[in-house]
């Protein structure tokens, strides 16, 4: 286990010194949260060690894991993956509690209720009403979409969107593009 950049910090130091086909013998299963890995480091990952990554998705506010990509399951890079057990996710309009319609183009944000999900902020009843509806659901200011399968692909954070021409601009999209590029290890846009 671990986050995005011990991935890309082992993909980094990897030269012909290292014995990477005994290193993947012994590696049967990896898992990332933390932050959104990205889709070069994954694809990389796989590459070099055979082994998939599995992606988990979480806050502190839901203690702290929402979903995640289901050993023995297709893993869809990119992809947080489901919710656990015992835990629903669903995409609402950011400017209202609407939940959106599924489709793989609509981008919304994710609400998540469930036994894992707090009660509300510490002496902050403001705060807490802004980010939890009256029926449970927990506001995250991350923006995704979902597969036709129920699988959910974040975007970017809600607060991090860009607007240009009167167009959305992600800058996890654009880094993503970025770190394909063979001179490029890794990217921040802001």
């Amino acid at each position: 286990g671990g986050v995005p950049t011990m991935y890309w910090s082992l993909l980094s130091v990897l030269d012909e010194s290292i014995d990477i086909a005994r290193l993947a013998e012994n590696l049967r299963v990896a898992v990332a949260g933390g932050a959104a890995l990205p889709v070069e480091v994954h694809r990389q990952f796989q590459e070099r060690f055979g082994v998939t990554v599995l992606e988990g998705y979480g806050l502190s506010e839901t203690s702290p894991v929402a979903s995640f990509s289901r050993l023995g399951s297709q893993v869809r890079v990119g992809s947080i993956g489901t919710p656990i057990t015992g835990v629903e996710m669903t995409l609402i309009d950011p400017g209202s509690w609407e939940e959106l319609k599924p489709g793989e183009d609509v981008i919304g944000e994710i609400a998540i209720r469930g036994h894992n999900v707090m009660k509300g902020y510490y002496n902050r009843p403001e705060a807490t009403r802004e980010s939890i509806s009256p029926d449970g659901w927990f506001r995250t200011g991350d923006l995704a979409h979902r597969d036709a399968d129920g699988w959910y692909f974040i975007v970017d954070r809600s607060k991090d969107m860009i607007i240009r021409g009167g167009f959305n601009v992600y800058p996890r999209q654009i880094e993503e593009l970025l770190i394909t590029h063979p001179s490029v290890s890794l990217a921040a846009v802001i």
